[in-house]
């Protein structure tokens, strides 16, 4: 029989007014390298750089902390981008041969970037009917001449056109077409094949009216547009790929398709030149690739570099990513990892000076950027401060850190300033240096921790916009890997051609896949840390100032405990090192706990105070007391049918089979139960919903009719998987009493409470264990699994963390009180009082809202308006990508914000909470998506630019209008700014960037009463895995599967796959 519960309709406005003092959904700043990078662009007078993508997202970087974004609403390829020097303006070119003009606009006192006006090529013949002056062209280059607001378009069909950049409308009267050259060349090259496409635009920096046309045939013109006039030709024969024209002017330097370049001189005299001073092939004399860029630029103390990307001979190095530099007799070939996207050097733009002088040299490759000292001799690399590659190895999982004292964090600091890459960094300053960083220092240190497939950690400086790198940690060292090598960064012999040099950080392969990291726990006041992995390992390290030489002790936990009927059929364990091995400074490993059978480690938690460490895995979970390096405890979990737990990662084609066929029996086994009680049932519940409507007053709501939920079966694979791990000093055994505890939460919806004797901290610990009793044991009704645990104090406020009390750095727990235990599940919240265990309040998320629950986390909320209040909330993530925000202990909701794609499962799986209401998701493989959920703690760019604006430069009117689901990389909907377009209409685009107030989309408000202030968090440990229900949850019913396979193909064209185990 169903039950309707009626309520009286009303909100309080106190608390309303208070919730919006305390949330607000803010997506701020994208952290890393922007995914598929497609166009550069650098502006030598403003000292920034912008980077475009293949989904039409502009990058604009400056000093450390100056960002600015947009998107274009067409999700197309930005091909090319050039600055207008000094202007803050930004000239993009799209793959669909469409123009945008980009403003850095200044309100406030901050800057963000803003789309001023856009053009669109008439579209060809037949299509549309009409065909404009530029017919069926495509675009194919850009050139912004220097004299005036104009570019010059070179087009596919061999004609240049001109375009005024302050109205982005052709010029007519001014087209040169390739006709105009040809009467130009001599009658011979004239009767041979056609010109083709305008491959190359080069403007002369010392008279703006000339410019240097390429033209695919390898023809070369110089053209003098205010005279309308071509002055010289020069007369190749060999398929154009790029041109530079000497700062001078007497040189001029092409590259071509078959690996070679050629030297041309401008001072020849002559209309035409009909052979190059010099060509050249540097890595022939076998067949190569083509040189696809090359500069030339000239050095005051004699010589000049010539540097070009390609070239490498087809048949031995055909596959590298290579861009050479050349001066003198010195070349050096650096050999990146991914494709090389394009490159400049930061030199001297003022028309004055007589050399170039190059200082840097930036190349942009696929996976991350890489900047070069010239003036340094060996030329190192420039250690970035922004732009680092998070993917230099798949991201396996993350952690952050709030509050790190400023002892470890100088100690971190140190230990990665040890860590010098070879060659040797520079100690040149980073080059772009534009802008200036308004926003105020962070008034507390986080930091953010990846863990990687290859088995290393990164550490990363998350306080602000930047994420900065500051340390690295490898546990490769400690173990005999399948594929062991050389250091991939040792550096040629003499006798070795071409002379390569290994460049960039990004390594996408790793030694072995066991090594990859699962889960990692920091202790920021003993600075200890525990790293688990694939293959069951866990380790113990510590921060150490020093070199050092130390064997690690060894143990091994049997989570099976013998049991009978179980055989491991996965992959074997890693082998360690043994005796006494070098470590660099920085965390060095101590203890290394090896769980058995091998599989991936699951859940990890660490007590510094107490020196325990726990463990878990698909079989079972493990303490272990690493003081006294002796096993505590190991559990297994398993169920007698789960034997999908034993076969591991690699052999899972039978049962995976067997697990499908079993889910679409459950499926039509569901649909005829529930054709057969449609009828009745729906007949029923028409009859009581019109009884109980017409007994309904106009003052009384009903609250929503909850959802079935049925009972998972305890026979389900996987039941046995630990999901989380908890230590707190609570009452379990009565309510007189308190004492250290574990509590471990599994897949099947179990609970296991655990009373722990532990010496006290001046007993002498070798000489007495740690004992552990089993003290409850609870099983929830739906058998959902426990994605969380935390215990709640008297006041209902969250434990401190380790040493955090003892230390005064928090309030001590109130031990007077009554505690609770909140142990969330996928598809409830439940709190029940201890050391009674009986159910308190509870939430059911899934049969109010139709989800289930991802990630949780304990968070503090600030006021806006009061700096000294402030509520401890759960929040959480669905599966649907939504941020739920609860009061605790009450479990009343407060806020609900759309936040991810339900479709993107494995940001969803990435998403990390941090203890003061921001997150972080990936939405690539190689950048995190900072959000906030909190309305005083917000980490977004707040910069400014010193811009030269001309008289004549457009001021674009604006509207506010809703933007469609289009967003950053994500898809969630945002209010944007539309400019105006040439024809006065509205622009598609949407642009976001520093300081430009973001509104948060309308939030979900739910009446509640006033809950308890408080300052204590906690931030709960959750894993993130990508599970069989995760994508159960994405494909849906059957009928919405194939739709939703078709979206992730489209998604997957786009974004590679990210690996978090």
């Amino acid at each position: 029989m169903m039950k309707f519960r009626f309520r009286r309709q009303g909100a309080d406005p106190q608390r309303e007014k208070l919730k919006q003092e305390l949330f607000a959904f803010n997506k701020t700043v994208e952290h890393g390298f922007p995914n598929q990078p497609s166009a550069l662009a650098f502006d030598p007078e403003l000292r920034v750089m912008a980077i475009g993508t293949r989904n039409g997202a502009v990058k604009i970087y400056g000093a450390p902390g100056v960002e600015f974004t947009g998107l274009h609403r067409d999700s197309a390829t930005v091909t090319q981008m050039h600055f207008l020097p000094g202007q803050g303006r930004l000239l993009t070119l799209l793959d669909d041969s469409s123009l945008h003009l980009w403003t850095i606009v200044h309100h406030n006192g901050c800057a963000h970037l803003e789309e001023a006006l856009s053009f669109r090529p008439p579209g060809r013949p037949g299509l549309d009917g009409t065909s404009g002056p530029l017919g069926p062209s495509r675009v194919t280059v850009v050139l912004l001449l220097a004299a005036s607001d104009q570019a010059a378009l070179g087009t596919e069909a061999g004609s240049v056109f001109f375009l005024d950049v302050t109205t982005l409308t052709l010029l007519d009267g001014q087209t040169l077409g390739p006709d105009e050259v040809l009467r130009s060349v001599p009658d011979d090259y004239r009767c041979g094949k056609a010109l083709g496409p305008v491959e190359s635009l080069q403007g002369y920096l010392r008279d703006p009216a000339k410019m240097l046309v390429g033209y695919s045939r390898g023809l070369l013109a110089i053209w003098d547009h205010s005279a309308r006039h071509v002055d010289q030709v020069f007369l190749g024969n060999q398929q154009l790929e790029s041109l530079c024209w000497e700062r001078s002017g007497r040189t001029v330097v092409s590259s071509h398709s078959d690996g070679s370049y050629a030297v041309w001189s401008a001072d020849a005299g002559g209309p035409s030149v009909p052979q190059p001073t010099a060509a050249t092939t540097p890595y022939g004399p076998f067949p190569c690739k083509a040189i696809n860029k090359i500069l030339w630029r000239s050095c005051e103390s004699g010589g000049h570099f010539v540097i070009f990307s390609g070239g490498m001979p087809r048949a031995s190095y055909g596959d590298r990513h290579c861009v050479s530099v050349l001066r003198a007799e010195t070349l050096v070939t650096l050999d990146f990892t991914s494709r090389v996207i394009d490159f400049f050097t930061v030199h001297s733009a003022r028309p004055v000076d007589e050399f170039d002088d190059p200082q840097a040299l930036a190349v942009l490759l696929e996976e991350e950027l890489v900047v070069l000292d010239l003036q340094t001799p060996g030329w190192p690399p420039v250690p970035a401060p922004y732009l680092a590659p998070l993917h230099s190895s798949a991201i396996t999982c993350s952690a952050h850190v709030a509050h790190v004292p400023a002892k470890l964090w100088a100690r971190l600091v140190s230990a990665g300033e040890q860590q010098s890459p070879q060659p040797a960094c520079s100690a040149a300053g980073w080059p772009i240096t534009g802008g200036r960083n308004l926003a105020q220092e962070p008034s507390q240190r986080g930091l953010l921790l990846t863990g990687h497939e290859d088995g290393t950690v990164r550490f990363w400086d998350a306080s602000g916009v930047a994420l900065r790198p500051l340390y690295r940690l490898s546990t490769a060292g400690l173990f005999q890997t399948d594929c062991e090598h050389a250091d991939s960064g040792a550096q040629a012999t003499e006798d070795d051609w071409p002379p390569f040099r290994k460049v960039g950080c990004f390594d996408p392969y790793s030694d072995d896949p066991r090594l990859g990291v699962q889960k990692v726990v920091l202790c920021k006041f003993t600075a200890q840390m525990v790293v688990a992995g694939t293959a069951g390992q866990v380790l113990v390290l510590e921060l150490s100032d020093v070199p050092t030489t130390l064997a690690v002790s060894v143990a091994s936990v049997d989570l099976l405990q013998d049991r009978e009927g179980f055989t491991w059929k996965g992959h074997d364990r890693l082998s360690p090192r043994l005796g006494p091995l070098p470590w660099p400074a920085g965390f060095q490993p101590r203890v290394l706990v090896q769980c058995l059978p091998p599989a991936a480690v699951t859940a990890v938690t660490l007590h510094a105070e107490w020196g325990l460490v726990a463990f878990g895995t698909s079989h079972g979970f493990g303490l272990y007391d690493y003081q006294r390096k002796s096993p505590v405890l190991a559990r297994c979990t398993l169920h007698p049918n789960d034997s999908l737990a034993m076969e591991g990662p690699l052999s899972r084609v039978k049962s995976l089979k067997k697990s499908l066929r079993q889910s679409f029996r459950r499926i039509r086994k569901s649909r005829v139960s529930g054709k057969k009680r449609a009828v009745s049932a729906s007949i029923k519940l028409q009859e009581a919903n019109a009884q109980l409507a017409e007994q309904a007053g106009p003052d009384v709501e009903m609250t929503p009719v909850q959802r079935r939920i049925e009972p998972r079966s305890a026979d389900d694979s996987l039941s046995g998987v630990v999901r989380c791990l908890y230590f707190a000093d609570t009452f379990l055994r009565d309510a007189a009493h308190h004492g250290p505890t574990m509590w471990a939460g599994t897949n099947s919806g179990s609970v296991f409470a655990y009373a722990l004797e532990v010496p006290a901290a001046g007993e002498k610990r070798p000489e007495r264990a740690v004992e552990a009793v089993l003290g409850k044991e609870v099983q929830l009704m739906h058998r959902a699994p426990v994605v969380a645990i935390a215990v709640l104090d008297g006041r209902g406020r969250p434990l401190p963390e380790p040493y955090e009390a003892s230390r005064d750095l928090a309030q001590a727990p109130d031990m007077q009180g009554g505690h609770a235990v909140l142990i969330a599940s996928e598809e409830q919240f439940k709190v029940f009082t201890l050391p009674k265990v009986s159910a308190k309040t509870k939430f059911k998320l899934t049969a109010h809202e139709g989800c289930r629950v991802r990630k949780v986390a304990l968070a503090t909320f600030a006021s806006v308006a009061c700096e000294d209040y402030a509520e401890t909330c759960l929040a959480c993530l669905t599966n649907l990508g939504d941020v739920h925000v609860f009061s605790v202990p009450g479990l009343r909701p407060q806020v609900h914000y759309a936040c991810i794609r339900k479709e993107d499962i494995s940001g969803i799986a990435s998403c990390v909470f941090t203890r003061h209401g921001q997150g972080f998701y990936l939405i690539s493989p190689s950048e995190f998506e900072r959000f906030s959920l909190s309305a005083q703690n917000i980490t977004e760019p707040l910069c400014s630019l010193d811009i030269r604006w001309p008289h004549e430069a457009p001021r674009a009117s604006h509207r506010l209008q809703e933007s469609p689901k289009l967003s950053q990389a994500n898809g969630t909907p945002r209010l944007t700014l539309a400019p105006q377009s040439c024809d006065g209409s509205p622009s598609p685009a949407r642009s976001r960037g520093a300081g430009d107030p973001v509104k948060p989309p309308e939030v979900a408000l739910s009446p509640t009463s006033m809950g308890s202030a408080t300052s204590a968090d906690t931030t709960l440990d959750t894993t993130g895995d990508v599970t069989v229900e995760d994508v159960k949850d994405f494909l849906g019913s059957s009928e919405e599967a194939g739709t939703n396979l078709r979206n992730v193909a489209e998604d997957e064209a786009r974004t590679c796959t990210i690996l978090i185990k």
